[in-house]
């Protein structure tokens, strides 16, 4: 196992954002940002604020379950946000009211989500479909919510004709700030991302506004933030990619030389998350698999002619797995974890676009 890495450092317990540069957050990316994830992201620095997982909101459910340990246990030392999904009013109301009694400094609905399995029962971004449900369930939760009350969406289904409207329905319930990813539900992560259509919403919304999809690095972090003027960025799959990410912006903003990982580095961070997310008594199918969905999006930026990827994906056991990562990273050369464009991605697949 390689020695600790020497760039990890403890959580800083200030949460407060100077001046100049953007609030940063961990997007949530359901059974990826768990508790065991927030943990190993905060030993590199990490965002300024963390998102729970969704809660998904049913009349019969109840709190419970590993999402609860995020909040209950945070290991981070920085604000949490819990997110729910669902459009059962009644039991979002209630969730809601549970989740303010505890560590939490705000509640954020899910109008986003591009699963099929949670679209097709209207709820995510299946709700975009329906705009008069999404301003009875704000309503109501704008009226239980006595803490901060947000949204995470999309700029639209499978179009962006309703867009405006989504805007002005967002305005009318009041809402303390709107997250937006600028693709479409239809378009998951295919396409390339509509900052302009950010950019509107950080003009005409009364609330701030947080930008989100395919922020990659610190430079690509600026040119969002400047070219859409929103007051936070929210990052997913680059900080899955490059855990360094949040450090590096801040080191942007304040002038200072910014860490740059070696493979080596990469290399350490791949054990670190085999560590963080599988457990030694799964079988080891299941922990390679498990694996497997992080290395996804790592992969895209390991080498350009995609044969990482490729064997990565056919590793049967973790020797294997590890063997292979360290052909490729076991190395004291730089590594940016710029995304490379795979030219053999399908339309469907499920990292295409995240490139772009």
């Amino acid at each position: 196992m390689p020695s600790p890495d020497p760039y990890i450092k403890p959580a800083d317990t200030d949460t407060g954002v100077p001046a100049g540069r953007p609030e940063l957050s961990l997007a949530p990316m359901q059974d990826v940002t768990d508790w065991a994830f927030w943990k190993l992201m905060s030993e590199y620095g990490g965002p300024d604020i963390y998102f729970t997982e969704y809660f998904r909101v049913t009349p019969t459910y109840r709190l419970s379950g590993e999402i609860l340990k995020s909040i209950r246990e945070n290991p981070t030392g920085r604000p949490a946000i819990a997110q729910v999904i669902g459009n059962d009013i009644p039991a979002l109301v209630r969730t809601a009211r549970e989740l303010q009694k505890m560590d939490i400094v705000g509640v954020d609905l899910n109008l986003g989500c591009p699963a099929p399995v949670v679209y097709k029962k209207i709820a995510g971004g299946g709700l975009l479909l329906y705009p008069d449900k999404v301003r009875d369930i704000l309503k109501a939760l704008r009226d239980a919510i006595d803490i901060r009350f947000s949204v995470k969406t999309r700029i639209g289904f499978d179009s962006t004709s309703r867009y405006e409207d989504f805007l002005q329905i967002f305005a009318e319930a009041g809402i303390d700030c709107l997250t937006i990813h600028g693709r479409t539900v239809k378009e998951m992560y295919r396409s390339s991302v509509d900052y302009d259509r950010i950019r509107t919403a950080v003009q005409v919304m009364p609330c701030p506004v947080w930008a989100n999809g395919n922020i990659y690095s610190a430079e690509k972090a600026d040119r969002v933030y400047r070219h859409t003027g929103a007051a936070g960025l929210m990052i997913g799959r680059g900080a899955i990619r490059n855990p360094w990410i949040f450090d590096q912006i801040r080191d942007f903003y304040a002038g200072r030389t910014q860490f740059t990982p070696t493979g080596a580095d990469v290399l350490n961070y791949i054990y670190r998350l085999c560590e963080a997310v599988t457990t030694p008594e799964a079988q080891p199918n299941r922990r390679v698999h498990h694996l497997k969905k992080y290395m996804n999006f790592i992969g895209l930026g390991i080498e350009p002619q995609e044969q990482f990827l490729h064997r990565i994906r056919r590793a049967e056991n973790l020797n294997e797995f590890f063997a292979i990562c360290r052909e490729f990273m076991d190395h004291g050369r730089p590594m940016n974890l710029t995304p490379f464009a795979p030219e053999s991605l399908s339309d469907s697949d499920v990292v295409a676009g995240c490139h772009l």
